[in-house]
């Protein structure tokens, strides 16, 4: 039996695919008397399969070696283009929190998309969500990986877009599009260089090859950065962060993936890359320097933001610029640990913002208020995220933070300060939140907010036992220390957990005004802007890169319409012309055309013989 279920855990990915093929009757509206809730119920059922298949697979490979599943895919002379898959305790749970984040998910867009008129259409979308992401937790290929990363591209923008109608919901799927072409374009040539160095793409045969490798260090640096362009982008990292503020206005339970699982499918993609990026200490280095960045910046820029979506997101940025750290200096075991802590957190956190934002019509901070005793079960979920995100104990990001403080006390002291000051900026901007949507007087918006229905608040609640239950995952998973209080009694964690506190404690004492666009006025109104407006990074973008593009555009134009098509059009008006001039040399009379043929000859004997006496001459002259 546990070979059954080894062989065929690659089946898992697969059920996600079959669920979006099932709905497209309905999405396509080919199936209409019915309306689109069987399509849903598919998806749904090919999800629980996915989701039982995955845990009996997870037992079955428990303290078993890693297996290895190839697939030959295209095998032309030395080219060997195969798909292989790794089956392991690792690949596998994390192909199981995907299958069990996307089965909660989807049980929560029943109550919150109900009424939508194209809820077929999204559980497909949703259906490809869930086999791209577990494609890729058991990917041992980064051929097949990159494909994987290809179709969450895809999928962002057509699922960002949903709600097409509406101008700003185009836009930000366009934008979100583009952006992530940036880093998947420069992430493709660094998989065809290092196909062309190495000869294979299966991450084995790539660790052998880079174990080996002697590279110049301008080859390295410049494989480096490519390979960490596309994850830059997928984990919205300085400078392609912008996308995920966007992608916002897309259907809440699509945020919840995007948030907790997406943004995490780039960073563990770098994770297995780890070993090739050490070829390129500048690249490191750079992992270190974009989260840094992004941790920092997107940390102060939420505590500005008044959208609830929006806020959110910028906090997501900043937990992936600590990923990023972590991976800069190669503790894939603190990356691993962060995103677990993150995914569970962060799903629990969009869920009750999802839950508010169906209640109220509303997501505006400023018109929130007093939900605390209307919306119990919302509220403790709410509370229970954002605790499971910061440095409290005893939730996951306390044990995560912890680690990754723990790895960096000795030789990475600097790293330990920007975890405190994210850790500290996030509880800031958190019970900011929360003060803002739960505490306070009842507001017009908010008076008559009732609880959300059971398809909603049943995987809230459900997702909430499981987000108190993350210590004892990780340590399961043997991500915690072995000593039992290791993470309780040193100096590092009483410095985590003061960070923590104070974070708290400090927003829950600023003073939170709820008219007007803005929920804190700072003392300098220009400091205020800067965040709330994201360092106006989108305008220098604007005035930079987007001004040249479409200066270059414009000229590029200008030169196929007047030149290019210019000689083109010259050509065939001169040839128009001479058909038209010569038509009236056409008589009909042979006689007229044997004086043109003797002419013609009388013209080229002319010329040779002036070639001939010309050539005679100068070689008299010369002699």
């Amino acid at each position: 039996m546990t070979e059954f279920f080894t062989q065929t855990s690659w089946w898992v990915p697969v059920y996600g695919l079959i669920g979006a093929i099932l709905t497209l009757p309905w999405a396509t509206g080919v199936i209409r008397r019915t309306g689109p809730r069987p399509a849903a119920y598919f998806n749904l059922l090919m999800t629980v399969l996915a989701c039982v298949h995955g845990w009996l697979t997870f037992y079955s490979v428990w303290n078993q070696p890693a297996q290895e599943i190839i697939f030959h895919w295209l095998h032309v002379a030395d080219l060997d283009l195969s798909l292989a898959l790794e089956i392991s305790p690792v690949s596998v749970g994390a192909m199981e929190v995907v299958t069990s984040l996307s089965l909660l998910a989807q049980f929560y867009a029943l109550g919150y998309m109900e009424k939508d008129w194209a809820l077929a259409r999204f559980f497909a979308l949703m259906g490809f969500f869930e086999g791209a992401m577990g494609g890729i937790a058991l990917s041992n290929s980064l051929f097949l990986s990159y494909a994987l990363l290809e179709m969450l591209t895809l999928s962002t923008y057509l699922i960002v877009g949903f709600w097409y109608a509406q101008p700003l919901v185009v836009t930000a799927a366009r934008d979100a599009f583009l952006t992530k072409r940036v880093g998947d374009i420069l992430l493709l040539m660094g998989v065809v260089a290092l196909a062309t160095l190495s000869g294979s793409l299966n991450f084995p045969d790539l660790y052998a090859w880079a174990s080996t490798a002697e590279l110049s260090p301008l080859t390295a640096n410049l494989l480096g950065l490519a390979l960490i362009a596309g994850p830059v982008g997928k984990c919205a990292q300085f400078p392609l962060h912008l996308w995920l503020d966007e992608a916002m206005e897309g259907p809440n339970p699509a945020s919840l993936l995007r948030n907790s699982l997406v943004v995490g499918c780039g960073a563990y993609v770098m994770i297995q890359l780890v070993p090739i990026l050490k070829l390129s200490p500048v690249t490191l280095s750079a992992l270190i320097v974009i989260g840094t960045v992004t941790a920092i910046g997107a940390s102060l820029v939420a505590i500005a933001q008044v959208d609830i979506k929006r806020s959110l997101s910028h906090t997501t940025s900043a937990y992936l610029g600590l990923v990023f750290i972590a991976i800069g200096l190669q503790r894939s075991d603190v990356a691993i640990a962060l995103l677990l802590a993150h995914a569970l957190a962060k799903a629990l956190l969009f869920m009750g913002v999802g839950s508010i934002i169906i209640t109220t019509s509303n997501q505006n901070l400023t018109e929130l208020g007093g939900l605390w005793s209307r919306m119990p079960a919302t509220t403790t979920a709410f509370a229970v995220g954002a605790a499971g995100l910061i440095g409290l104990l005893p939730l996951g990001g306390y044990w995560a933070l912890s680690k990754g403080i723990n790895a960096f006390w000795g030789e990475h002291p600097w790293s330990v300060v920007i975890f405190l000051l994210v850790n500290g900026l996030t509880a800031l901007g958190i019970t900011r939140v929360f003060r803002l949507i739960f505490l306070g007087k009842s507001q017009p918006k908010t008076r008559r907010a009732p609880e959300v229905t059971w398809p909603m608040a049943l995987p809230m609640v459900a997702l909430t036992i499981v987000t108190l239950l993350i210590p004892l995952l990780l340590q399961q998973l043997e991500l915690l220390p072995l000593a039992k209080y290791e993470y309780l009694i040193r100096q590092p964690q009483l410095l985590l957990v003061g960070s923590s506190l104070l974070g708290c404690i400090l927003g829950a004492t600023i003073y939170l005004q709820r008219i007007g666009a803005r929920s804190i006025h700072l003392p300098v109104r220009f400091v205020q802007d800067l965040l709330a407006y994201d360092f106006y990074i989108d305008r220098l973008y604007r005035l930079t890169v987007v001004f040249t593009v479409d200066s270059l555009s414009k000229i590029t134009a200008w030169i196929d319409n007047y030149l290019v098509d210019g000689v083109v059009n010259l050509v065939g008006l001169v040839t128009v012309f001479g058909g038209q001039s010569l038509k009236y040399n056409v008589s009909g009379k042979s006689q007229f055309y044997l004086l043109t043929v003797l002419l013609a000859v009388g013209l080229l004997t002319i010329l040779m013989t002036y070639e001939l006496v010309v050539g005679h001459w100068s070689l008299v002259i010369g002699y």
